[in-house]
């Protein structure tokens, strides 16, 4: 049985900035086919605006408020918000608040830095 905790997990920087802590993956459990990781924004940061070729993801929104950009698409989200990324969307997630911004990121396949290609500006 496979149980990590999020204490014990490496923090490390994805290709688009963010702070992230995977916590079930191929490189630490006995899943192969998707990842589960916290990802951490300071206030004022965004994500580098991205996509992933292959990979689709969802954010789950657990503290902070942000605006996410999806496409052309810019809409608030905050606690309790999740958000679908399909492969080849064009997407940045910006904290707006006050505090630091802390979400959960599931990625299938897995994340892997090989998959994420960062776009120019908008």
């Amino acid at each position: 049985m496979d149980i990590v905790n999020q204490r014990d997990t490496v923090p490390f920087t994805t290709v688009d900035g963010s702070t992230i802590r995977e916590l079930l993956a191929h490189r630490n459990s006995s899943i192969r086919q998707q990842s589960l990781a916290e990802a951490r924004l300071g206030v004022g940061c965004a994500t580098t605006p991205h996509h992933h070729a292959v990979t689709e993801e969802i954010y789950y929104i657990l503290s902070g408020t942000a605006a996410m950009t999806l496409g052309d698409e810019t809409r608030p989200v905050g606690p309790g918000d999740a958000i679908a990324i399909p492969p080849g969307a064009r997407h940045t997630i910006c904290n707006t608040g006050d505090c630091e911004l802390v979400f959960l990121c599931t990625c299938a396949p897995g994340y892997e830095h090989t998959d994420t290609f960062l776009d120019p500006p908008a």
